[in-house]
């Protein structure tokens, strides 16, 4: 009896302190809504930072007239909302529901084409739209075709829907509606960097886009449709059309901190959106560490509307030079400007500055397949104050992982207006074909999307870059493909000897001959016996054919060989086996190289013997067999033609290509002095690479390629790599590779 009374006592006190505490909780309700009411009254203004821009909060810092929210801030979600409804009445489109996949899968993979509505002669089309077109014609997608088009771009220039500005196009809908393949949008693409205009800048691009794609700038992550549109950067009209400058990261600064920790130089709005966070910049300024400057000089009437900080804040601001604190600054302040976008975070990523956002809202571009937290810190508009101790936080090594991640990300995807459209083109190839698309790791990782083609493989381990992360080792076999253009007459021609030679290697698989010569292949027993199989396959006299993705090569290794190599199997074994430790590279043994002619203003090619070199032929030498296919689908039909035409500089080509995927030079390894077999004095003028001509022609195509590339991907080394007691003073019998020193 006892115990029930006492818990029923114990049951009515834990009722008390509920009631107790529910009392307490509304109470503290009522009493804060009656306060806000009576403050109200009372004729304060109402505040739209969150409630550390109280006074008790920020007496030294600022008062709070300095940040309070101007025009077009005062929107509640629910009329931005209802805005957003009526610009665009496709807001829930998906690739499901918007998108026509039945035009793009015509032919597979190679159904995604992408055709560009022709200009107006009297159209306005801006140079950065210029360069947009011009990336899209010149790529590997591109058809002249609307009928074999998956995805189709207007030719009139929507980068610039702000109506006040010079380069906007008037009558968009009625223009767009003429087209007789619009379909209210679907399949089309429309690129746009700036949109809304003074004083809300909205997402408006004044004209119903329909179901259509959008490749926007500055995208809000309300507005934004995940897995259809494509957010892209901000970037200038002087963005190269092609690639760009190198970051500025040139090796692993330790420690990795800069002079100064946290800089930001640039515009301040007195008024109107964007103004809040600029206007609040100046608090962190210390002149020291922190740099933060902003200017009210710009405008035509600024000095109508200048406040009593713009000639104080004009002084401090000459004082620093804005390429100079981005050289020394380990974490750039990214802020908001009238739109979500600024220039600064691609100038930021750049100059391996760390960039601090303050921007709330705005989904980062290639948001679906860029990991950012990698390389970018991202802040809170309203919580500014905290950004100093945040960064003054970070440890060195996450610092230098961040500025390494910059330089990647700005080499991969943002140096030229080529990468940013290509990668656009890319992300929606994916969603169109997803059971063969990239994942995350090979969008973040070195090289970067556009050099992994997912039509050759989805596995990480069957491509030679991520061997080395992966913990892969390549295979121990490897195929060897000879060119070969001479018919066959005797039994004594250098390709003879060199199949011997070849076949002998305990490492070979198999041998291919490409067959390019004029005269019909001779049967397989006019072929040397050999202890492997041997493939003779028609080259259809192409000289890019050497580099085909030959469904015969099952290796990872491939061995090109010309047909009047001379090697020794000793010389094939050991390369092969340096191959194995850098199967990213090109491995082999003529060397060449390239350098800059001031007189010429160009680049020029030597086939002199140096102390460096940047090519390495491959007439004989060692390559993993995705570059076959990187060659084949990646570079456009322009350079190989040229290569057809010309039958030479077909391996230039291909290192140009491999140094660009891994900015690296190739390796040159150990031979003997003799690396072709020569002719008679009496045909020499017949060899094509003993000729003037081959020379000359080889010099062209050198600044051929790298204007399509746009830098000289060709990286200079130094190194050489010998078999251990090459050429050492001990006896013959301790050396594995003793054949190598002979002459």
């Amino acid at each position: 009896m006892t115990s029930m009374q006492a818990r029923k006592k114990y049951v009515l006190l834990g009722l008390c302190a509920f009631c107790w505490l529910l009392l307490f909780y509304c109470g503290g309700g009522v009493q804060l809504r009656l306060l806000h009411l009576l403050t109200r009254h009372q004729g304060d203004v109402l505040r739209h930072w969150p409630n550390w821009t109280d006074g008790a909060f920020l007496p030294r810092y600022a008062h709070l007239g300095e940040l309070q929210t101007d025009a077009g801030l005062a929107e509640s979600p629910r009329q931005r909302r209802l805005a957003w409804s009526t610009i665009y009445k496709d807001s829930r489109c998906r690739m499901e529901t918007c998108f026509d996949f039945s035009r793009c899968q015509r032919r597979g993979r190679d159904g995604f084409r992408v055709y560009v509505y022709p200009s107006e002669k009297s159209d306005r089309v801006s140079q950065s739209y210029r360069k947009i077109l011009a990336s899209i014609s010149e790529s590997r997608y591109y058809t002249p075709d609307p009928r074999e088009a998956c995805l189709f771009v207007l030719g009139i220039d929507t980068l610039d829907r702000d109506q006040l500005s010079g380069q906007f196009v008037p009558n968009m809908d009625e223009r767009i509606r003429s087209y007789p393949l619009w379909n209210d949008g679907r399949n089309h693409l429309i690129f746009n960097l700036y949109s809304g205009t003074w004083p809300n800048y909205t997402e408006d691009l004044g004209f119903n886009t329909g179901q259509a794609i959008l490749a926007k700038a500055s995208l809000n992550t309300e507005h934004f449709r995940p897995g259809f549109d494509v957010s892209i950067p901000l970037f200038s009209k002087d963005h190269p059309q092609k690639g760009g400058e190198r970051g500025w990261l040139l090796r692993n600064t330790t420690p990795p901190r800069r002079k100064y920790l946290l800089m930001f130089k640039g515009k301040r709005y007195l008024t109107g959106i964007g103004s809040d966070t600029r206007n609040a910049l100046h608090h962190i300024h210390n002149g020291k560490d922190i740099v933060s400057l902003t200017t009210c000089r710009h405008g035509k009437d600024w000095e109508k509307h200048k406040d009593s900080r713009c000639d104080r804040d004009n002084l401090e601001y000459e004082r620093f030079d804005y390429q100079e604190l981005l050289h020394n600054s380990t974490f750039c302040l990214v802020p908001r400007g009238r739109r979500l976008g600024s220039f600064r975070f691609l100038e930021s990523l750049q100059a391996a500055c760390v960039p601090v956002l303050l921007s709330n809202g705005w989904e980062l571009p290639f948001s679906d397949v860029i990991q950012w937290n990698q390389a970018v810190i991202e802040g809170d508009e309203r919580l500014l104050l905290q950004v100093p101790s945040t960064v003054r936080a970070v440890p060195n090594e996450r610092v230098l992982a961040l500025r390494q991640r910059t330089q990647v990300l700005w080499d991969a995807y943002f140096s030229s207006v080529d990468k940013i459209v290509l990668t656009t083109l890319e992300i929606i190839k994916d969603r169109i074909f997803s059971h063969v698309s990239r994942n995350r790791f090979m969008w973040n990782s070195l090289p970067g999307g556009l050099l992994v083609l997912p039509e050759y493989s989805t596995h990480l381990a069957h491509f030679p870059f991520y061997y080395l992360g992966l913990g892969v080792s390549p295979g121990q076999e490897f195929t060897a493909v000879i060119h070969a253009v001479s018919p066959l007459v005797s039994q004594s021609q250098p390709i003879m000897k060199l199949l011997q030679v070849v076949s002998r290697s305990k490492y070979c698989s198999q041998i291919i001959i490409l067959w390019n010569s004029e005269k019909p292949p001779p049967s397989r027993s006019k072929w040397p016996p050999m202890p492997v199989p041997l493939v003779v396959t028609d080259g259809r006299r192409k000289t890019t054919s050497r580099f085909l993705p030959h469904v015969a090569i099952e290796t990872e290794a491939v061995l090109s060989l010309d047909e009047d190599t001379v090697l020794l199997t000793s010389e094939v074994n050991f390369a092969f086996l340096v191959w194995r430790s850098f199967p990213d590279r090109i491995v082999g043994y003529p060397p060449r190289s390239h350098f800059w002619d001031p007189v010429k203003h160009a680049w020029s090619y030597t086939s002199k013997w140096t102390n460096e070199y940047s090519i390495v032929l491959t007439g004989a030498a060692f390559y993993h067999r995705y570059y076959n296919y990187l060659f084949s689908h990646h570079l456009p039909v322009s350079l190989r033609t040229l290569v057809d035409r010309t039958s030479n500089c077909e391996d230039i080509l291909m290192n140009f290509m491999v140094s660009a995927v891994t900015h690296l030079p190739p390796v040159k390894v150990a031979q003997r002095k003799q690396h072709k077999e020569l002719p008679a004095p009496q045909v020499m003028k017949s060899v094509s690479w003993a000729s003037p001509e081959h020379f000359s022609q080889r010099q062209e195509c050198i600044n051929t390629f790298s204007t399509w590339f746009g830098y000289m991907p060709l990286v200079h080394s130094q190194l050489r790599l010998d078999p251990v007691l090459f050429r050492d003073q001990v006896s013959v019998l301790r050396k594995k590779y003793k054949d190598l020193e002979r002459a």
